[in-house]
C-alpha cells in the first residue's frame, strides 16, 4: 500500500492532485485507515497511470474519467493504444527535430531549402487533426461537420488549403520586424481568421483559445518553432491585438 505522499511522489504529482481525483471520483483510495489517511493499493496506481497517459495526451480530467468509467474499459488495450500513440508521437517529434537541424542550417547559410523542406512533417492529416483538437474544447458536433468540410474537399482542394495557410505564415514572418499592431501584420491575422472557415468559424474567444495555444501547448509549439522560434509568441500578440480591436 501506498501513502498519498508515496503514491505522489513516486508517480511526480502532487499529494493535492491525488485529492482532487479523489473529490471528483476519478481516483479513490484503495482504502481508508482509521487514522483518516488514504492508502492506495496496486489496483489504483496502475489506475493513477492510465490517467496520466491520458493527461499526456491532452485529454481534460472529465472526459478521462467518461472513459475509464465504462463498463468495457481494459487497461491492457488501453496501453496498447498508447504505445502506438506515443511511438506515432516519438516518430513525429523526430522529423520535426530534423525539420528544426536543417532549418538552422539553413538560416547560417551552410544549405539550401525549399518551402516543401521548411514544412516538412507538416501533413495534412496533422493540420487537420490540429483544427480538430482545437474544436473539441468548445462543442462536439462542431468537431464532426468540420470533418465532414475537410473530407469533401477533395486532395487538390486540401492541398491548396494547407499551401494557403504555409502562404500566410511565410508571410507573417516577413513581417514580424514592423511589428504585431502594424497594418500589415493584422491584414495577414485576417486572412488567417479567414482561412480557419474551411474548417469552422470561431468566435473571438476560440481565436484567443487557438493563439494561446500556439503558445501553451507542446505540439503547436513544437510547429511554430520548426517555422521561426519566435512566430508562436508573435502570432499570440498579433491575434490578441486584432480581437482587441474587433471589441
Amino acid at each position: 500500500m501506498f501513502t498519498v505522499k508515496q503514491l505522489s511522489t513516486l508517480a511526480g504529482v502532487t499529494p493535492r492532485t491525488l485529492h482532487h481525483y479523489d473529490q471528483i471520483g476519478l481516483l479513490k483510495p484503495s482504502q481508508i485507515g482509521e487514522n483518516g489517511y488514504r492508502y492506495y493499493g496496486e489496483d489504483a496506481a496502475l489506475c493513477l497511470q492510465q490517467i496520466l497517459f491520458y493527461r499526456e495526451m491532452g485529454l481534460p480530467l472529465d472526459k478521462i474519467k467518461k472513459i475509464m468509467g465504462r463498463r468495457d474499459f481494459d487497461v491492457l488495450a488501453a496501453l496498447e493504444s498508447h504505445k502506438t500513440e506515443i511511438a506515432r508521437h516519438i516518430k513525429r517529434l523526430e522529423l520535426l527535430v530534423e525539420t528544426v537541424d536543417n532549418t538552422i542550417s539553413y538560416l547560417k547559410g551552410q544549405k539550401i531549402m525549399d518551402n516543401k523542406q521548411i514544412f516538412s512533417g507538416f501533413t495534412p492529416e496533422e493540420e487537420e487533426k490540429y483544427a480538430r483538437e482545437a474544436e473539441e474544447m468548445y462543442d462536439p458536433e462542431t468537431v464532426r461537420e468540420s470533418n465532414r468540410k475537410w473530407k469533401a474537399y477533395g486532395k487538390e482542394k486540401q492541398q491548396a488549403i494547407l499551401a494557403e495557410s504555409k502562404d500566410i505564415h511565410i508571410e507573417m514572418i516577413a513581417a514580424m520586424p514592423k511589428g504585431a499592431g502594424s497594418p500589415e501584420v493584422q491584414a495577414l491575422v485576417e486572412r488567417w481568421r479567414a482561412h480557419m472557415d474551411y474548417f469552422w468559424t470561431p468566435n473571438l474567444e476560440q481565436l484567443l483559445g487557438l493563439a494561446d495555444g500556439y503558445v501553451n501547448d507542446p505540439r503547436f509549439r513544437a510547429t511554430y518553432d520548426a517555422i521561426d522560434p519566435k512566430l508562436a509568441e508573435f502570432m499570440n500578440e498579433a491575434v490578441k491585438v486584432y480581437v482587441a480591436a474587433k471589441r
